[in-house]
């Protein structure tokens, strides 16, 4: 409500109109003639003022031209980078709020006086007036403006799928998730909106993703893309699988796992073209929960949730990459109002069930939008526990508010609007599931090892080098270890080797010598000075004695040592020395022996060679 001194002042400078231009203060005469001399000057002289502005003008214009054209090609970039199966996984990935549309309901008596839209197709404005039953005090509010991202009256199937499922089909075929969901009031068009009717240009948004997903995999003969499908019903509050073998006597369970939610028992189906996936929706519609009530014949009395799976990969095994996402497509049961069903039956049962489920959602939605909310209490009813993974998040998530235009159902429309303002308050974050297979991976470096191969023999041809790359066998680790012996005996000046196997293998035989004579080394020493031995006997002789003959004995010990040590380091050095020339004399003798050896010298050198 404006003030009286903003209406004053609003009246006192009205705004300007198109065309029009604000008045310039008065000028006085003189100035005015002073005026009027400068702009007759300018025109004899060919006013170069005005030159200077027109060809500056110009020139901006040119300059900003160019700007739009190359923004515009820069966008035509993005768009087409867009379309890439594989996306890169360190893009920038944006944050933005869920989508919300509002569909409405064609109807003959639609309300024009309470219900009015926006002129961008994007708002809309209900006025309820006020009841006289309020009585004289009646501070009840009577106009609301909500603003969605797009109005969607009067369309057809086609124009409503464009707008609101195509984009996210596309991005769940390049590994991002997507989630459609249609709330509302009972016969609204919810179900018509998802599933669409029996004539082929009426078909809903699940048959057309059906088809833009196998049209997809057609146009792609490079990539191997598998679909699957499940069919999920929650009927007062207990799941049950529509396209399963089973009786709806056993509920299914919902269980939380490391890779998300999942439900246990409901049954997953491979498709391969897309007749059989409509037989399979057809089949799973048959079978879901359908009553007749006040507002729709065919009422739905459930919720269902449709998925559609989807892996792919390139045919071609050194792509490592692979995708795999999801295209869960929610049809909401109607909410209602206790006081327009009956008062006991069957109904109210369901319509209490669907009423909590709703409420529990909303809930939800609520937590979801408050950044500060640690805690998501998605286990409160069956609904939003298998929604867990679907409600903003990582996924791409659209909601369509099926609403009715007439003047009983505001209330409903204006309670359902509320719900699509509170879903726009949630903000996601996609994030493409790209996944790396392993046996893909190992085929994929078996064939980069065979290139490999191949390219190295080539070189090796050209260079007119004879060179294998295979594993050595027992007959080359022979022929190695007596050439490594010949080098340590000087019998030959150069071991030959061609490839890094070989190398590793001469170093092998290295450490082995060289461990072995320390042993030998090790033993004769042991032999002839009895090391180890003699502190044993020492030990037995001075328990039998006595402490007094012990302590003569280190006395004589002592004096022997000072005597005597500097004799037998001496020799036990003269003798190491001694030991290692007898080894490297004997050659083979200390490690061994080859079989054959002296006769498969000059062979073995020409299988190196």
């Amino acid at each position: 409500m404006a003030t009286p001194d903003a209406t004053s002042s609003r009246s006192r400078s009205p705004s300007l109109g198109k065309g029009m231009t604000k008045e310039s203060p008065p000028r006085s005469a003189r100035e005015e003639e002073k005026q009027k001399k400068v702009q007759g000057s300018e025109e004899q002289r060919g006013s170069p003022s005005k030159t200077k502005t027109n060809s500056r003008a110009s020139a901006i214009s040119r300059r900003s031209q160019a700007q739009e054209k190359e923004e515009e090609e820069e966008e035509e970039e993005e768009g087409n980078s867009n379309f890439s199966l594989f996306p890169d996984s360190d893009s920038f990935r944006p944050i933005k709020p869920i989508q919300a549309f509002v569909r409405v309901k064609p109807t003959a008596h639609f309300a024009r006086d309470m219900i009015k839209f926006g002129t961008d197709n994007k708002s809309i404005d209900i006025h309820i007036e006020k009841d006289a039953r309020g009585g004289i005090v009646n501070n009840s509010s009577t106009d609301w403006s909500f603003r969605m991202d797009g109005l969607l009256h009067n369309t057809s199937q086609d124009k409503v799928y464009e707008t609101v499922a195509r984009d996210l089909v596309a991005a769940a075929l390049r590994g991002y998730n997507g989630t459609i969901m249609c709330y509302g009031q009972t016969g609204a068009g919810k179900t018509y909106t998802m599933t669409g009717a029996t004539e082929y240009e009426h078909r809903g948004i699940i048959p057309r993703a059906i088809q833009q997903v196998f049209q997809a995999a057609k146009e792609s003969p490079g990539l191997s893309i598998t679909v699957l499908i499940s069919y999920l019903e929650v009927y007062n509050e207990a799941l049950f699988d529509l396209l399963g073998p089973g009786s709806r006597n056993t509920p299914l369970a919902v269980l939380d796992s490391p890779q998300g939610v999942c439900v246990k028992g409901l049954s997953i189906h491979p498709v391969s073209h897309e007749k059989q996936a409509l037989n399979l929706l057809s089949e799973g519609g048959t079978n879901r929960a359908i009553a007749e009530h006040a507002l729709n014949k065919n009422s739905s009395r459930s919720h269902c949730i449709f998925t559609i799976y989807i892996e792919c990969h390139s045919r071609v095994y050194r792509n490592l990459k692979g995708i795999k996402s999801k295209i869960t497509l929610i049809d909401l049961a109607g909410s209602e109002r206790l006081s327009e069903v009956p008062s006991a039956g069957h109904i109210r049962k369901e319509n209490f069930y669907i009423n909590r489920s709703l409420t529990f959602l909303e809930q939800i939605i609520l937590a979801l939008a408050d950044p500060w909310r640690d805690h998501i209490p998605f286990r409160q009813s069956k609904l939003t526990h298998v929604l867990k993974d679907s409600l903003g998040g990582n996924c791409n998530t659209v909601l369509v508010t099926n609403i009715c235009g007439e003047a009983a159902h505001v209330e409903e429309t204006l309670s359902s609007l509320r719900f699509a303002t509170r879903m726009r308050w949630i903000m996601a974050e996609p994030v493409a599931n790209v996944t790396f297979e392993q046996e893909v991976s190992v085929k994929a470096l078996e064939e980069e090892i065979d290139l490999l191969k191949h390219e190295l023999t080539m070189k090796d041809m050209f260079e007119n080098r004879l060179v294998t790359y295979s594993p050595l066998t027992g007959a080359q680790r022979a022929a190695i270890k007596s050439q490594v012996h010949k080098y340590l005996r000087g019998d030959i000046e150069e071991i030959d080797i061609v490839n890094i196997r070989q190398i590793q293998e001469v170093f092998k035989q290295f450490k082995a010598i060289i461990s072995q004579q320390e042993k030998d080394i090790e033993a004769k020493l042991r032999s002839k000075y009895l090391l180890g031995d003699r502190g044993e006997s020492k030990a037995d002789f001075g328990s039998e004695v006595g402490e007094e003959v012990e302590d003569e004995e280190k006395e004589d010990k002592e004096k022997k040592d000072k005597a005597g040590v500097a004799d037998l380091d001496a020799g036990l050095v003269q003798e190491v020395e001694k030991l290692q020339r007898e080894a490297l004399e004997t050659g083979t003798s200390s490690s061994s022996p080859v079989p054959g050896e002296k006769k498969e010298d000059k062979k073995s050198e020409e299988q190196i060679k």
